[in-house]
Protein backbone atom coordinates (compact mmCIF):
# COMPACT_ATOMS: atom_id res chain seq x y z
CA UNK A 1 0.00 0.00 0.00
CA UNK A 2 0.93 3.64 -0.70
CA UNK A 3 -0.15 6.90 0.00
CA UNK A 4 -0.77 9.14 -2.46
CA UNK A 5 0.49 11.80 -3.15
CA UNK A 6 4.32 10.03 -3.17
CA UNK A 7 5.55 13.62 -4.18
CA UNK A 8 3.07 16.22 -3.33
CA UNK A 9 1.94 19.74 -4.86
CA UNK A 10 3.38 20.67 -8.71
CA UNK A 11 5.27 17.38 -10.26
CA UNK A 12 3.60 17.02 -13.00
CA UNK A 13 4.27 14.36 -15.99
CA UNK A 14 6.29 11.88 -13.90
CA UNK A 15 8.61 9.35 -15.20
CA UNK A 16 11.01 6.95 -13.95
CA UNK A 17 13.42 4.70 -14.14
CA UNK A 18 15.07 1.75 -11.69
CA UNK A 19 19.09 1.24 -11.31
CA UNK A 20 19.81 -1.93 -9.34
CA UNK A 21 17.30 -1.40 -5.89
CA UNK A 22 17.74 2.81 -6.66
CA UNK A 23 14.32 4.68 -8.20
CA UNK A 24 14.65 7.73 -9.88
CA UNK A 25 11.86 10.46 -11.07
CA UNK A 26 11.54 13.28 -13.15
CA UNK A 27 9.07 15.84 -13.30
CA UNK A 28 7.93 19.08 -15.54
CA UNK A 29 8.80 22.76 -14.74
CA UNK A 30 7.90 24.73 -17.34
CA UNK A 31 8.89 28.12 -16.98
CA UNK A 32 10.63 27.75 -13.22
CA UNK A 33 14.51 27.58 -13.04
CA UNK A 34 16.28 25.40 -12.80
CA UNK A 35 14.61 23.10 -14.90
CA UNK A 36 13.01 19.23 -14.20
CA UNK A 37 13.37 18.56 -10.75
CA UNK A 38 14.98 14.73 -10.12
CA UNK A 39 13.73 12.64 -6.98
CA UNK A 40 15.38 9.51 -5.87
CA UNK A 41 13.36 6.63 -3.48
CA UNK A 42 14.45 3.61 -2.36
CA UNK A 43 10.98 2.31 -1.29
CA UNK A 44 9.03 3.96 -4.11
CA UNK A 45 6.92 6.07 -0.57
CA UNK A 46 9.77 8.10 0.13
CA UNK A 47 11.53 10.70 -2.17
CA UNK A 48 13.97 13.02 -1.48
CA UNK A 49 14.64 15.71 -4.28
CA UNK A 50 18.64 15.48 -5.21
CA UNK A 51 19.18 17.67 -7.93
CA UNK A 52 17.69 19.44 -11.30
CA UNK A 53 18.54 18.02 -14.99
CA UNK A 54 18.57 21.70 -16.60
CA UNK A 55 20.53 23.88 -14.49
CA UNK A 56 22.19 26.28 -16.80
CA UNK A 57 20.85 29.30 -19.13
CA UNK A 58 22.76 26.63 -22.25
CA UNK A 59 20.09 24.11 -21.55
CA UNK A 60 17.28 25.67 -20.37
CA UNK A 61 16.77 29.10 -22.34
CA UNK A 62 13.53 30.77 -20.65
CA UNK A 63 13.09 34.21 -21.82
CA UNK A 64 9.82 35.28 -22.64
CA UNK A 65 8.42 32.59 -21.23
CA UNK A 66 4.64 32.64 -21.21
CA UNK A 67 2.84 30.86 -18.29
CA UNK A 68 3.18 27.50 -18.71
CA UNK A 69 5.57 27.63 -21.44
CA UNK A 70 9.16 26.23 -21.29
CA UNK A 71 9.81 22.34 -20.26
CA UNK A 72 6.77 20.24 -20.80
CA UNK A 73 7.20 16.10 -20.30
CA UNK A 74 10.44 14.84 -19.39
CA UNK A 75 11.43 11.09 -19.93
CA UNK A 76 14.07 9.98 -17.52
CA UNK A 77 16.01 6.52 -18.89
CA UNK A 78 19.30 4.79 -18.00
CA UNK A 79 21.33 2.87 -20.32
CA UNK A 80 24.62 1.03 -19.91
CA UNK A 81 25.71 3.31 -17.14
CA UNK A 82 24.38 6.55 -18.42
CA UNK A 83 21.10 8.56 -17.45
CA UNK A 84 19.13 10.45 -20.60
CA UNK A 85 16.59 13.19 -19.89
CA UNK A 86 14.72 13.68 -23.12
CA UNK A 87 12.25 16.63 -23.06
CA UNK A 88 10.61 19.80 -24.96
CA UNK A 89 11.44 23.70 -24.70
CA UNK A 90 8.34 24.43 -25.84
CA UNK A 91 9.27 28.06 -26.05
CA UNK A 92 12.67 27.68 -27.39
CA UNK A 93 14.66 25.02 -29.78
CA UNK A 94 11.86 22.25 -29.35
CA UNK A 95 12.92 18.93 -28.63
CA UNK A 96 16.35 17.75 -26.94
CA UNK A 97 18.03 15.58 -24.40
CA UNK A 98 20.89 15.59 -22.05
CA UNK A 99 22.86 12.76 -20.44
CA UNK A 100 25.35 12.20 -17.15
CA UNK A 101 27.10 9.44 -15.56
CA UNK A 102 26.33 10.86 -12.38
CA UNK A 103 22.95 11.65 -11.70
CA UNK A 104 23.86 13.58 -8.29
CA UNK A 105 25.90 15.96 -10.60
CA UNK A 106 25.64 18.08 -13.46
CA UNK A 107 24.14 17.16 -17.02
CA UNK A 108 25.30 17.62 -20.56
CA UNK A 109 24.24 20.40 -22.88
CA UNK A 110 21.42 19.69 -24.88
CA UNK A 111 21.36 17.20 -28.11
CA UNK A 112 18.65 18.53 -30.21
CA UNK A 113 16.65 16.13 -32.40
CA UNK A 114 14.62 17.46 -35.27
CA UNK A 115 11.44 16.02 -34.99
CA UNK A 116 8.05 17.61 -34.17
CA UNK A 117 5.56 16.87 -31.99
CA UNK A 118 6.01 17.16 -27.57
CA UNK A 119 6.63 14.49 -24.67
CA UNK A 120 9.64 12.86 -26.59
CA UNK A 121 10.35 9.48 -25.15
CA UNK A 122 13.76 7.38 -26.01
CA UNK A 123 13.51 3.13 -25.63
CA UNK A 124 16.40 1.48 -25.91
CA UNK A 125 16.59 -2.26 -27.91
CA UNK A 126 18.49 -4.93 -26.85
CA UNK A 127 20.10 -4.59 -30.38
CA UNK A 128 21.40 -1.19 -29.61
CA UNK A 129 18.80 0.23 -31.42
CA UNK A 130 17.50 3.65 -29.86
CA UNK A 131 13.73 4.60 -30.50
CA UNK A 132 12.90 8.32 -30.11
CA UNK A 133 8.54 8.28 -29.79
CA UNK A 134 6.91 11.50 -29.49
CA UNK A 135 3.23 13.42 -30.47
CA UNK A 136 3.06 13.88 -34.05
CA UNK A 137 0.47 14.57 -37.16
CA UNK A 138 -0.23 12.56 -39.92
CA UNK A 139 0.17 13.00 -43.43
CA UNK A 140 -3.92 13.87 -42.78
CA UNK A 141 -3.47 15.99 -40.31
CA UNK A 142 -4.41 13.92 -37.71
CA UNK A 143 -2.76 13.39 -34.14
CA UNK A 144 -1.03 10.40 -33.43
CA UNK A 145 2.19 8.49 -31.60
CA UNK A 146 5.19 8.55 -34.20
CA UNK A 147 8.59 6.84 -33.59
CA UNK A 148 11.75 7.31 -35.63
CA UNK A 149 15.60 5.72 -34.81
CA UNK A 150 18.13 7.75 -33.81
CA UNK A 151 22.06 8.08 -33.02
CA UNK A 152 22.29 8.75 -29.71
CA UNK A 153 25.59 10.34 -29.51
CA UNK A 154 24.80 12.94 -32.04
CA UNK A 155 20.66 13.18 -31.99
CA UNK A 156 20.84 12.56 -35.70
CA UNK A 157 17.41 10.49 -37.00
CA UNK A 158 18.94 7.18 -38.64
CA UNK A 159 15.31 6.27 -40.01
CA UNK A 160 12.03 7.86 -41.40
CA UNK A 161 9.30 9.09 -38.76
CA UNK A 162 6.81 6.50 -38.50
CA UNK A 163 3.02 7.06 -37.27
CA UNK A 164 2.64 4.03 -34.79
CA UNK A 165 -0.23 4.57 -33.15
CA UNK A 166 -3.22 6.94 -33.09
CA UNK A 167 -4.40 5.89 -29.31
CA UNK A 168 -8.12 4.64 -28.81
CA UNK A 169 -10.01 8.05 -29.86
CA UNK A 170 -9.22 10.18 -27.08
CA UNK A 171 -8.49 13.56 -27.90
CA UNK A 172 -4.88 14.53 -27.12
CA UNK A 173 -2.70 11.51 -27.55
CA UNK A 174 0.37 12.26 -25.60
CA UNK A 175 2.73 11.04 -23.61
CA UNK A 176 4.20 8.33 -25.48
CA UNK A 177 6.31 5.42 -23.52
CA UNK A 178 7.86 2.52 -25.37
CA UNK A 179 8.65 -0.67 -23.50
CA UNK A 180 9.41 -4.33 -24.66
CA UNK A 181 7.92 -6.79 -22.08
CA UNK A 182 8.30 -10.48 -22.33
CA UNK A 183 7.50 -11.10 -25.74
CA UNK A 184 5.86 -8.00 -26.45
CA UNK A 185 6.40 -4.09 -27.65
CA UNK A 186 4.13 -1.79 -25.48
CA UNK A 187 3.10 1.50 -26.23
CA UNK A 188 1.40 3.36 -23.35
CA UNK A 189 0.08 6.82 -24.17
CA UNK A 190 -1.85 9.41 -22.47
CA UNK A 191 -5.87 10.52 -24.15
CA UNK A 192 -8.33 12.98 -23.37
CA UNK A 193 -6.25 16.05 -22.15
CA UNK A 194 -4.23 16.32 -18.88
CA UNK A 195 -7.62 17.56 -17.46
CA UNK A 196 -10.92 15.77 -15.68
CA UNK A 197 -11.33 13.61 -18.95
CA UNK A 198 -7.57 12.31 -18.44
CA UNK A 199 -6.63 8.65 -18.79
CA UNK A 200 -4.10 5.81 -19.64
CA UNK A 201 -4.13 3.58 -22.87
CA UNK A 202 -1.64 1.09 -23.99
CA UNK A 203 -0.92 -1.16 -26.94
CA UNK A 204 1.14 -4.04 -28.26
CA UNK A 205 2.79 -5.13 -31.18
CA UNK A 206 5.88 -7.73 -32.00
CA UNK A 207 8.01 -5.13 -33.31
CA UNK A 208 8.39 -1.70 -32.33
CA UNK A 209 7.18 -0.51 -35.39
CA UNK A 210 3.62 -2.06 -35.00
CA UNK A 211 0.88 -2.48 -35.99
CA UNK A 212 -0.45 -2.16 -32.09
CA UNK A 213 -3.29 -3.86 -30.81
CA UNK A 214 -4.88 -1.89 -28.59
CA UNK A 215 -5.81 -3.34 -24.63
CA UNK A 216 -8.99 -4.58 -24.20
CA UNK A 217 -9.80 -2.88 -21.62
CA UNK A 218 -8.58 0.36 -22.21
CA UNK A 219 -8.23 2.80 -20.56
CA UNK A 220 -5.92 1.11 -18.17
CA UNK A 221 -6.24 4.06 -15.86
CA UNK A 222 -8.49 6.76 -15.47
CA UNK A 223 -11.42 8.95 -12.94
CA UNK A 224 -12.73 10.27 -15.89
CA UNK A 225 -15.94 9.04 -14.67
CA UNK A 226 -15.76 9.53 -10.70
CA UNK A 227 -18.21 12.01 -9.42
CA UNK A 228 -16.34 14.84 -7.33
CA UNK A 229 -17.41 13.17 -4.20
CA UNK A 230 -16.30 9.64 -4.66
CA UNK A 231 -12.82 10.18 -4.83
CA UNK A 232 -10.10 12.49 -3.89
CA UNK A 233 -7.93 12.38 -6.99
CA UNK A 234 -9.00 13.12 -10.31
CA UNK A 235 -6.96 14.12 -13.97
CA UNK A 236 -5.22 11.08 -13.61
CA UNK A 237 -2.91 9.98 -16.68
CA UNK A 238 0.52 10.54 -17.94
CA UNK A 239 2.20 7.85 -16.92
CA UNK A 240 5.31 5.40 -16.55
CA UNK A 241 6.10 1.90 -15.58
CA UNK A 242 8.90 0.51 -13.67
CA UNK A 243 9.34 -3.13 -13.21
CA UNK A 244 10.53 -3.46 -9.38
CA UNK A 245 13.53 -4.79 -7.74
CA UNK A 246 11.04 -7.25 -6.16
CA UNK A 247 9.57 -7.88 -8.77
CA UNK A 248 6.59 -6.79 -8.84
CA UNK A 249 5.18 -3.41 -11.57
CA UNK A 250 4.29 -0.53 -10.65
CA UNK A 251 3.12 3.11 -12.09
CA UNK A 252 3.19 6.45 -11.58
CA UNK A 253 1.48 8.93 -13.20
CA UNK A 254 0.51 12.12 -12.34
CA UNK A 255 -3.00 13.49 -10.54
CA UNK A 256 -5.11 16.29 -9.24
CA UNK A 257 -6.50 16.85 -5.85
CA UNK A 258 -9.44 19.32 -6.32
CA UNK A 259 -9.91 21.81 -3.51
CA UNK A 260 -13.49 22.27 -4.26
CA UNK A 261 -15.62 21.04 -7.26
CA UNK A 262 -13.72 21.17 -10.38
CA UNK A 263 -11.32 23.93 -8.98
CA UNK A 264 -7.65 22.87 -8.55
CA UNK A 265 -4.54 25.25 -7.28
CA UNK A 266 -1.75 22.95 -6.20
CA UNK A 267 -1.21 21.74 -9.45
CA UNK A 268 -1.08 17.81 -11.04
CA UNK A 269 1.33 15.67 -8.56
CA UNK A 270 2.97 12.48 -8.88
CA UNK A 271 1.09 9.17 -7.65
CA UNK A 272 1.79 5.64 -7.51
CA UNK A 273 -0.37 2.02 -7.95
CA UNK A 274 0.70 -1.27 -8.42
CA UNK A 275 0.29 -3.08 -11.71
CA UNK A 276 -0.22 -6.81 -12.36
CA UNK A 277 -0.34 -8.59 -15.52
CA UNK A 278 -3.07 -10.94 -16.74
CA UNK A 279 -3.52 -12.29 -20.42
CA UNK A 280 -0.30 -10.15 -20.95
CA UNK A 281 -1.76 -6.87 -20.37
CA UNK A 282 -1.56 -4.65 -17.42
CA UNK A 283 -3.76 -4.18 -15.14
CA UNK A 284 -3.62 -1.14 -12.29
CA UNK A 285 -3.99 -1.64 -8.75
CA UNK A 286 -6.63 1.12 -6.57
CA UNK A 287 -5.14 4.49 -5.93
CA UNK A 288 -4.64 5.14 -2.31
CA UNK A 289 -6.12 7.91 -0.82
CA UNK A 290 -4.16 11.00 1.27
CA UNK A 291 -3.49 10.94 4.86
CA UNK A 292 -6.17 13.47 6.38
CA UNK A 293 -4.08 14.42 10.01
CA UNK A 294 -5.35 15.19 13.04
CA UNK A 295 -5.37 18.03 14.97
CA UNK A 296 -3.30 17.27 17.93
CA UNK A 297 0.03 18.03 16.52
CA UNK A 298 -1.58 20.53 13.81
CA UNK A 299 1.57 22.05 12.49
CA UNK A 300 4.24 20.09 11.02
CA UNK A 301 8.01 21.46 9.78
CA UNK A 302 8.41 20.71 6.51
CA UNK A 303 10.90 23.52 5.13
CA UNK A 304 13.10 25.84 7.63
CA UNK A 305 15.87 28.09 5.70
CA UNK A 306 18.00 30.77 7.90
CA UNK A 307 19.77 31.84 4.65
CA UNK A 308 23.06 31.18 6.66
CA UNK A 309 24.44 28.74 4.17
CA UNK A 310 26.69 28.85 0.76
CA UNK A 311 23.56 27.92 -1.57
CA UNK A 312 19.79 28.10 -1.72
CA UNK A 313 18.28 24.41 -1.19
CA UNK A 314 17.34 22.38 -3.61
CA UNK A 315 13.55 23.10 -3.20
CA UNK A 316 14.11 26.89 -4.61
CA UNK A 317 13.01 28.09 -7.99
CA UNK A 318 13.03 31.27 -10.02
CA UNK A 319 10.58 32.50 -12.09
CA UNK A 320 12.63 31.93 -15.95
CA UNK A 321 16.33 32.67 -15.90
CA UNK A 322 17.30 34.81 -13.01
CA UNK A 323 19.63 37.48 -12.83
CA UNK A 324 22.05 36.14 -10.60
CA UNK A 325 23.25 39.37 -9.45
CA UNK A 326 19.81 40.25 -7.89
CA UNK A 327 20.47 37.32 -5.04
CA UNK A 328 23.09 37.05 -2.20
CA UNK A 329 23.51 34.79 0.82
CA UNK A 330 26.80 36.74 1.53
CA UNK A 331 25.94 40.71 1.78
CA UNK A 332 24.31 40.14 4.83
CA UNK A 333 25.36 36.63 7.18
CA UNK A 334 22.15 34.96 7.84
CA UNK A 335 19.85 36.61 5.45
CA UNK A 336 19.13 36.10 1.46
CA UNK A 337 19.33 39.63 -0.16
CA UNK A 338 16.89 39.94 -3.33
CA UNK A 339 17.51 43.72 -5.30
CA UNK A 340 14.33 44.39 -7.02
CA UNK A 341 14.50 45.52 -10.96
CA UNK A 342 11.58 47.29 -13.13
CA UNK A 343 10.56 43.52 -14.38
CA UNK A 344 7.35 42.93 -12.08
CA UNK A 345 5.27 39.70 -11.58
CA UNK A 346 3.31 40.95 -13.82
CA UNK A 347 5.19 40.80 -16.59
CA UNK A 348 6.37 38.07 -18.68
CA UNK A 349 10.03 38.26 -17.78
CA UNK A 350 12.79 37.33 -15.03
CA UNK A 351 11.44 39.78 -12.06
CA UNK A 352 13.06 38.69 -8.74
CA UNK A 353 11.36 36.18 -7.35
CA UNK A 354 12.26 33.02 -5.25
CA UNK A 355 10.24 30.47 -3.65
CA UNK A 356 9.10 27.14 -3.49
CA UNK A 357 6.08 24.81 -4.48
CA UNK A 358 2.91 24.63 -2.20
CA UNK A 359 2.92 20.95 -1.57
CA UNK A 360 0.04 20.74 0.78
CA UNK A 361 -3.28 22.60 1.14
CA UNK A 362 -3.00 23.78 4.80
CA UNK A 363 -0.21 25.56 5.01
CA UNK A 364 1.57 28.67 7.32
CA UNK A 365 4.53 30.55 5.84
CA UNK A 366 6.89 32.66 7.74
CA UNK A 367 9.71 34.68 6.95
CA UNK A 368 10.61 38.10 8.27
CA UNK A 369 12.14 40.64 5.83
CA UNK A 370 14.06 43.76 6.96
CA UNK A 371 13.64 46.45 4.25
CA UNK A 372 13.30 50.00 4.62
CA UNK A 373 12.50 51.56 1.05
CA UNK A 374 14.96 54.07 -0.38
CA UNK A 375 11.89 56.29 -2.00
CA UNK A 376 7.88 55.36 -2.76
CA UNK A 377 7.23 52.70 -4.90
CA UNK A 378 9.89 50.26 -3.88
CA UNK A 379 8.39 47.06 -2.59
CA UNK A 380 9.06 43.70 -1.08
CA UNK A 381 7.60 41.13 -0.20
CA UNK A 382 5.75 37.26 0.04
CA UNK A 383 3.62 36.23 -2.95
CA UNK A 384 1.12 33.25 -3.24
CA UNK A 385 2.31 32.99 -7.20
CA UNK A 386 0.11 31.33 -10.19
CA UNK A 387 0.65 33.25 -13.04
CA UNK A 388 1.99 36.72 -13.75
CA UNK A 389 -2.23 37.41 -14.29
CA UNK A 390 -2.96 35.55 -10.73
CA UNK A 391 -1.30 36.28 -7.36
CA UNK A 392 -1.26 37.57 -3.88
CA UNK A 393 1.28 39.15 -2.09
CA UNK A 394 1.79 40.83 0.80
CA UNK A 395 3.79 44.23 0.33
CA UNK A 396 5.83 46.20 2.06
CA UNK A 397 6.74 49.51 0.60
CA UNK A 398 6.95 53.32 1.45
CA UNK A 399 4.30 55.96 -0.14
CA UNK A 400 4.02 59.29 0.85
CA UNK A 401 7.24 58.80 3.28
CA UNK A 402 5.59 56.04 5.43
CA UNK A 403 6.72 53.07 5.75
CA UNK A 404 3.71 50.56 5.10
CA UNK A 405 1.77 46.73 4.31
CA UNK A 406 -0.78 45.62 2.52
CA UNK A 407 -2.64 43.25 0.71
CA UNK A 408 -2.74 42.78 -3.50
CA UNK A 409 -4.74 40.40 -5.31
CA UNK A 410 -4.31 40.36 -8.80
CA UNK A 411 -6.68 38.22 -11.23
CA UNK A 412 -6.97 38.41 -14.58
CA UNK A 413 -7.78 41.68 -15.53
CA UNK A 414 -8.94 42.67 -11.18
CA UNK A 415 -6.43 44.55 -8.88
CA UNK A 416 -7.76 44.67 -5.36
CA UNK A 417 -5.23 46.32 -2.82
CA UNK A 418 -6.44 46.33 1.15
CA UNK A 419 -6.46 49.25 3.50
CA UNK A 420 -2.71 50.03 4.34
CA UNK A 421 -1.27 49.15 7.76
CA UNK A 422 1.27 51.62 8.69
CA UNK A 423 5.27 49.75 10.21
CA UNK A 424 7.13 52.88 11.84
CA UNK A 425 10.46 52.69 12.55
CA UNK A 426 12.87 50.82 10.90
CA UNK A 427 12.35 47.10 12.80
CA UNK A 428 12.08 43.99 11.28
CA UNK A 429 8.98 42.64 9.64
CA UNK A 430 7.17 39.26 9.65
CA UNK A 431 5.02 38.02 7.20
CA UNK A 432 2.74 35.10 7.42
CA UNK A 433 0.31 33.03 5.10
CA UNK A 434 -1.56 30.94 6.11
CA UNK A 435 -3.98 28.38 3.61
CA UNK A 436 -6.14 26.15 3.39
CA UNK A 437 -8.23 24.74 0.45
CA UNK A 438 -10.78 27.59 0.13
CA UNK A 439 -8.41 30.93 1.43
CA UNK A 440 -4.76 32.11 2.19
CA UNK A 441 -4.71 34.54 4.90
CA UNK A 442 -2.35 37.05 5.04
CA UNK A 443 -0.61 38.81 8.34
CA UNK A 444 2.16 41.19 9.21
CA UNK A 445 4.10 42.84 12.01
CA UNK A 446 6.97 43.47 14.01
CA UNK A 447 5.86 40.94 16.89
CA UNK A 448 5.29 36.98 16.22
CA UNK A 449 2.47 36.81 18.62
CA UNK A 450 1.28 40.11 17.82
CA UNK A 451 0.38 39.86 14.32
CA UNK A 452 -2.44 41.82 12.73
CA UNK A 453 -4.45 40.18 9.83
CA UNK A 454 -4.22 42.55 6.63
CA UNK A 455 -6.26 40.39 3.92
CA UNK A 456 -7.62 37.21 2.69
CA UNK A 457 -7.75 36.30 -1.02
CA UNK A 458 -9.91 32.67 -2.06
CA UNK A 459 -7.99 30.35 -3.55
CA UNK A 460 -10.65 29.93 -6.48
CA UNK A 461 -9.18 32.67 -8.23
CA UNK A 462 -5.64 30.90 -8.08
CA UNK A 463 -6.89 28.12 -9.33
CA UNK A 464 -5.83 26.26 -13.02
CA UNK A 465 -9.63 26.67 -14.19
CA UNK A 466 -9.78 30.61 -13.38
CA UNK A 467 -6.78 30.92 -15.32
CA UNK A 468 -5.78 30.65 -18.98
CA UNK A 469 -5.23 26.77 -18.25
CA UNK A 470 -2.02 26.53 -16.88
CA UNK A 471 -0.23 23.38 -16.10
CA UNK A 472 1.62 24.18 -13.13
CA UNK A 473 0.69 25.43 -9.32
CA UNK A 474 0.98 27.65 -6.67
CA UNK A 475 4.37 29.03 -5.63
CA UNK A 476 5.59 30.47 -2.09
CA UNK A 477 7.95 32.86 -2.73
CA UNK A 478 9.84 35.80 -1.84
CA UNK A 479 10.20 38.65 -4.41
CA UNK A 480 11.39 42.28 -5.09
CA UNK A 481 11.14 44.95 -7.28
CA UNK A 482 11.02 48.48 -8.55
CA UNK A 483 14.74 49.11 -7.07
CA UNK A 484 13.97 47.55 -3.56
CA UNK A 485 16.72 46.14 -1.72
CA UNK A 486 15.61 43.55 0.49
CA UNK A 487 17.16 41.33 3.36
CA UNK A 488 15.16 38.44 4.24
CA UNK A 489 15.71 35.35 6.79
CA UNK A 490 13.90 32.49 8.74
CA UNK A 491 11.79 31.43 5.85
CA UNK A 492 9.66 28.63 7.34
CA UNK A 493 7.23 26.46 5.72
CA UNK A 494 5.04 24.12 7.83
CA UNK A 495 1.98 21.97 7.08
CA UNK A 496 -0.68 19.93 8.35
Amino acid sequence: MFQNPIIPGFHPDPSICRVGEDYFLAASSFEFFPGVPIFHSRDLQNWEQIGHALTRKSQLNLNGCQASGGIFAPTLRYNNGRFFMITTNVTHGGNFYVYTDDIYGEWSDPVWVNQEGIDPSLFFDSNGAVYYTSTHTDEKGKPCIASCIIDIDTGKMLSEIKPIWHGTGGKWPEGPHLYHINNFYYLMNAEGGTEYGHMETIARSKTPWGPFEPCPHNPILTHRDYGMQDTAFHGLGHADLVDAANGKWYMVFHAIRPSQFMLHHIGRETMIAEVTWSEGWPLVGGIDEPVIYGDLDPWKPFIHVNFDCNSLPIQFSFLRNPYEKNYSLLAKPGYLMLKGTNDTLDDLSSPTFVGVRQQHFDVQLDVTIDFWPEKDGQEAGVTVFHTNEHHYEIVLTLRDGERIVFLRRRAADMQIESNPLALPGETPVILRIEANRLIYTFFAGTEKEKLKKIGAGSSQLLSTECTNCTFTGCFLSLYAQKGAKAFFRDFSYKFK
